[in-house]
């Protein structure tokens, strides 16, 4: 069956005693028994197995071609859930353009745990060959990568990964599975804060952990019981719910993505636009190659420094400052200062995330409306 099939019936059957054709929202914390050590159906406290999760999992397993699938409280529950499989002593090896989230997890978690990490060239698949050493166990990227949009090409570092015996973790937030599915490409670990496209309407906090091999499933889904973070019955419906109609919001969110970074790819104001549907874009014949669709996250560096990006804030009317990505509605967001507020002055100047640098997620708005008040934004 095609994606967006699955999307709207594969783990989501008619409940069978009522017929009911939305998946129920089971808002209890404990199941009789039916008898001790006798769980009906398998069903015996919620933090460990409800049946509205359980079908937001069996569904995140599916539209991203995986066999397993775990549910998250939160996209940050999501990725430290994934590190589990690593112990003091192991190294990390991750792509230098990473949200600020993971970066706070990579440094002031992992690394006080004994775990190392070391940042190389996301776009650039011999760095992390250089790289490997003998305590590297995992490979962890975004592609498109959270601010600076680079890809990766997954597949060949699955390729990489597969040689030494890695694992290749690829957060696909930015994509989303409609674009992308990083485990058809080789990777072995995918993670989504299910907060931004899955979930889709700004209303929901969640988080997605998929992969095809038993024994990491094994180690995340232990995890996942003993620490709890798990989302409540209402969330995984909500994200159940939106996952429906993602095929059609990437569509409407690429389109508008395209037509406004055309926009500011000719803009005299405008210094730099990172947006892989551009022909300017150094990889976006990667683009091509291993997503269906470009996304609707542009980012753009602006004349003129901080000043400049302070004067175009204050005059957005439709595109609203705030962080996260990925709903119905336009957001803006000023990377230094927000999303990656937990990066010093110096790691970030290192990454490129420079101080004129803005980030639009396009919403579902329409596109005209959406140029118009982008326009008046970058007035003299």
């Amino acid at each position: 069956m095609e994606f967006e099939t699955l999307a709207i019936h594969d783990g989501q059957a008619p409940e069978p005693r009522t017929g009911a054709v939305s998946v129920p929202i089971y808002q209890t914390s404990t199941f009789e028994q039916d008898g001790i050590g006798r769980p009906r159906l398998g069903y015996d406290y919620s933090r460990s197995i409800n049946p509205t999760r359980q079908a937001l999992e069996n569904a995140l397993a599916l539209i991203e071609n995986g066999t397993y699938g775990l549910a998250f409280a939160s996209g940050s529950a999501a990725t430290l859930a994934a590190l589990q499989v690593l112990k003091p002593g192991d190294q990390i090896l991750a792509g230098n353009d990473t949200y600020g989230g993971t970066y706070r997890i990579f440094e002031r978690i992992l690394r006080p745990w004994g775990v190392d990490i070391r940042y190389v060239d996301a776009d650039d698949v011999s760095r992390f060959a250089e790289a490997i050493g003998p305590a590297t166990r995992l490979i962890w990227i975004e592609s498109p990568t959270n601010p600076l949009l680079k890809l990766v090409d997954i597949h060949a570092l699955s390729v990489l990964a597969n040689q030494h015996n890695l694992l290749l973790a690829v957060d696909n937030t930015f994509a989303n599975p409609y674009f992308q599915r990083p485990l058809e490409l080789g990777a072995h670990i995918v993670v989504h804060s299910s907060t931004k496209y899955l979930g889709g309407h700004s209303d929901v906090i969640g988080g997605a952990f998929v992969c095809s091999k038993k024994d990491v499933y094994e180690t995340v889904k232990y995890y996942q019981n003993a620490a709890g973070a798990v989302p409540a019955p209402f969330d995984s419906w909500l994200i159940l719910r939106g996952i429906k109609t993602l095929k059609v919001r990437s569509r409407e969110h690429e389109a508008n993505a395209l037509h406004l970074a055309g926009v500011l790819a000719s803009h005299p104001a405008v210094e730099h636009v990172y947006y892989p549907g551009l022909k300017s874009h150094p990889q976006h014949e990667l683009a091509k190659r291993q997503m269906r669709g470009f996304g609707g996250m542009i980012s753009f560096e602006l004349k003129g420094g901080f000043p400049a990006v302070e004067r175009t804030v204050s005059r957005f009317k439709l595109f609203i400052l705030a962080e996260s990505l990925g709903g119905v509605e336009s957001l803006v967001c000023y990377p230094p200062r927000m999303t990656h507020a937990s990066l010093s002055a110096e790691e970030r100047a290192r990454r490129g995330i420079h101080d004129n640098l803005l980030r639009l997620s396009v919403g579902l708005e329409n596109a005209h409306d959406l140029e118009s008040d982008l326009l008046n934004a970058l007035k003299p």
